[in-house]
């Protein structure tokens, strides 16, 4: 026994050094590789020399971290040949020095005692990071340096601080700054972030509290303030989180994520994660491969006795958690995670061993002694949250079976009452923990919107009329007979008797009639009369006359109605508001009978919001605005105008949902036939009306959100 223990432990040494020589050997013939890191002091200024086995095309992009001062360098398609991740240094204002190597790219990381400014310069197959001189250290600068002038020895105003919604629910807190010389100092105190700004200023409009729980993001408030020469952000933020922080160019960004941490997941992070390894076996035994991935992690891996067979593979520079993952599909295997332990077994053992913990489980259950707690609401109606308890839609519930909505067990109970809104639940203490976490994230309060229309309708009328009258008349004639009456009448000229008797010894006074009426008319119905100029011709005796009478209207009119009401609802809650009257009028039963009944002229506004993860409000709206008409013989007609639609509009945001243009333009001319076509003189036998009118009306929507932490400020 003791020879096979030996013979085991022998192989598996063999196992690790060839696993060690076979990723040496993998590194050290890569495209490019980092070979080794050193500090100096050349004329005065340190210098940081990184050689790579071949020369490098261009500079590598990098970054700059005040709080803890770092300079990360980033180098793609280059592997990490020097056999160790963290190199010590302690020498001037350099600390120490790690690369890490992810995939095909790596990153070298200078740990600075203080922040400082640097540049970068290839030389052959080296690259030259020259750092600037700090405050405090014995170099003394004399090589030409492009970062060395500082360009924030006064202080410069910030440029503007804004919050972004990012993937995955990700708080983004962006601040553009004057130049990208600006000291930023990142930490965390308690609960909350706090970003500082060495030697900035921040301008009145931008001192101010960004509201952003809206966003379902971590970060709930964004504070900025003046401190002395320096800009204070504060980022309060909930739960469990954790953020990062970068900059390009003149844009500083704070990244601030819910920590998400699966403890199924062998690494952490999207894919395959883990440390990278390369393994080479012909017809190894599939417990001693484990065994070997084991000391390769540092994981403790429990293998069921079941797990049997062996397995030739041939992997290179693959992460040793997509190894194992090759390997257990290979051979059917399942794994579970408790800690750092891992049990590996056949699925079928697996999933025949989970299904005995549940039916376990599910007798506890059945037996488990039943509690009763109950649960105060504030913003939710007890029978509400019963009905979803239960999901039998009723108020209370009892044992029997419910439908598959049904949170209770099947021994479990609600009771809602009414008048003190509360809840009282008898459970088993798994479910009423449950119930609980359920309660809490519905009893909330609900977000309110206030919505406000205006609806404005304008008008612009202009009418232009020219007429003209024609008449004459004689005065002061006798005549012997009434046929000489009748002859004047037929010139449209009517007798006066003013004294004597009737016969043919009458005295008969003519007065003025006209015999060419066109006389101009209320041109677009204003209700104002045209204004006349007449003249008159008499004979020398003055007992004949002709009278010319011109008559003109131009009547120029502008209107503006504008109704504006307005409205509050909660979320996802349909509101109506309206303002009118209610217009009677007579219906026929069909008994033959009148009956009186009344149809409404309302300005109506009615309108269901829903508010977006993003702040943003969907509104589904419909707008009218109602008016008395003409009457007709069957009651009085309604001018109606009606819009309705669903629209989506940003908070405190205006919108123009809808609008009506009408153009009226009428010319009228009337004239005597012949006569009113004679050039220039037709002009006395005419009439001429021109009428334009326009009217428009627009829907104007502002939805503005209102929550009880902007109502107390």
């Amino acid at each position: 026994m003791n020879h096979k223990k030996s013979t085991m432990a022998q192989r598996l040494r063999a196992a690790g050094l060839g696993l060690l020589a076979f990723g040496a050997f993998a590194i050290a013939h890569a495209q490019n590789a980092i070979e080794a890191v050193t500090s100096s002091t050349q004329s005065g200024a340190e210098v940081i020399r990184i050689d790579l086995a071949q020369p490098l095309t261009a500079v590598p992009t990098g970054f700059a971290v005040q709080t803890p001062a770092r300079i990360a360098l980033d180098f793609p398609g280059v592997t990490n040949a020097i056999g160790r991740s963290a190199i010590e240094v302690n020498q001037g204002n350099l600390r120490s020095v790690n690369v890490v190597q992810a995939g095909e790219r790596s990153r070298v990381v200078l740990n600075l005692k203080q922040a400082t400014a640097y540049k970068t310069e290839i030389q052959g197959k080296s690259l030259l990071v020259i750092l600037e001189p700090v405050a405090g250290t014995a170099l003394a600068s004399s090589t030409p340096n492009v970062f060395a002038e500082n360009r924030n020895r006064d202080t410069l105003p910030l440029r503007d601080v804004d919050f972004r919604l990012g993937a995955d629910n990700t708080g983004r807190v962006i601040v553009d700054l004057p130049n990208n010389q600006v000291g930023v100092d990142v930490r965390q105190q308690g609960k909350n972030l706090v970003v500082e700004f060495t030697k900035s200023t921040l301008p009145e409009g931008l001192r101010r509290r960004l509201d952003v729980a809206d966003f379902n993001t971590p970060v709930q408030l964004i504070t900025s303030q003046q401190s002395g020469d320096r800009v204070r952000m504060t980022i309060e933020a909930k739960g469990d989180w954790e953020h990062s922080a970068y900059q390009s160019e003149n844009q500083f960004v704070v990244e601030v994520r819910a920590r998400k941490v699966d403890p199924a997941k062998l690494t952490q992070g999207v894919g395959y994660n883990g440390e990278k390894l390369s393994l080479n076996f012909q017809n190894i035994e599939i417990r001693s491969l484990l065994q070997v991935i084991a000391d390769f992690t540092n994981f403790n891996i429990v293998t069921s006795d079941s797990v049997t067979g062996s397995l030739t593979l041939r992997l290179k520079d693959v992460p040793w958690d997509q190894a194992l993952d090759i390997i257990m599909q290979a051979k059917n295997l399942g794994m579970r995670k408790n800690g750092s332990v891992l049990w590996i077994a056949p699925k079928d053992e697996i999933n025949a061993k989970e299904k005995l913990d549940f039916e376990a489980k599910a007798a506890i259950e059945n037996l488990e002694p039943v509690r009763t707690q109950s649960f105060q609401l504030n913003y939710t109606k007890a029978i509400a949250i019963a009905q979803g308890l239960t999901g039998t839609g009723a108020s209370g519930g009892g044992g029997g079976g419910g439908s598959t909505t049904r949170i209770l067990s099947p021994r479990g109970s609600v009771i809602a009452e009414a008048r003190t809104n509360q809840l009282f639940v008898s459970d088993i203490p798994s479910r009423l923990a449950q119930v609980a976490d359920l309660i809490q994230k519905l009893d909330i309060p609900v977000r309110q919107v206030l919505i406000e229309a205006r609806i404005v309708e304008a008008s612009d009328t202009f009418g232009k009329s020219l007429g003209v009258r024609l008449g004459g008349g004689i005065a002061g004639e006798r005549f012997a007979s009434s046929s000489g009456n009748r002859a004047f009448a037929n010139l449209g000229m009517m007798p006066t008797v003013t004294s004597g008797t009737s016969g043919n010894a009458a005295t008969t006074t003519w007065t003025n009639s006209n015999f060419i009426n066109l006389p101009s008319g209320d041109a677009g119905g204003t209700g104002n009369s045209p204004g006349t100029f007449a003249i008159s011709l008499f004979n020398s005796s003055f007992s004949r006359m002709l009278n010319l009478e011109i008559s003109a209207l131009e009547a120029d009119g502008k209107g503006k109605l504008v109704s504006s009401p307005r409205v509050i609802t909660a979320d996802q809650t349909k509101a109506l508001i309206e303002q009118g009257e209610e217009i009677p009028y007579q219906q026929a039963t069909s008994s033959g009978a009148t009956s009186i009944s009344f149809r409404k002229a309302v300005l109506k506004l009615e309108v269901t919001p829903q508010i977006t993860p993003e702040g943003n409000i969907i509104l589904t709206l419909d707008v009218s605005k109602d008016a008395r008409g003409v009457n007709t013989s069957a009651g009085p007609a309604i001018n109606t105008k009606h819009v309705q639609t669903e629209v989506l509009v940003e908070n405190g945001g205006t919108v123009v949902i809808g609008g009506i243009f009408e153009l009226t333009e009428t010319n009228d001319e009337s004239r005597v036939p012949v006569l009113g076509e004679v050039p220039y003189l037709g002009a006395l036998f005419r009439k001429r009306e021109r009428v334009a009118n326009k009217t428009e009306m627009l829907v104007f929507i502002t939805p503005k959100m209102i929550t009880d932490r902007n109502a107390a400020r």
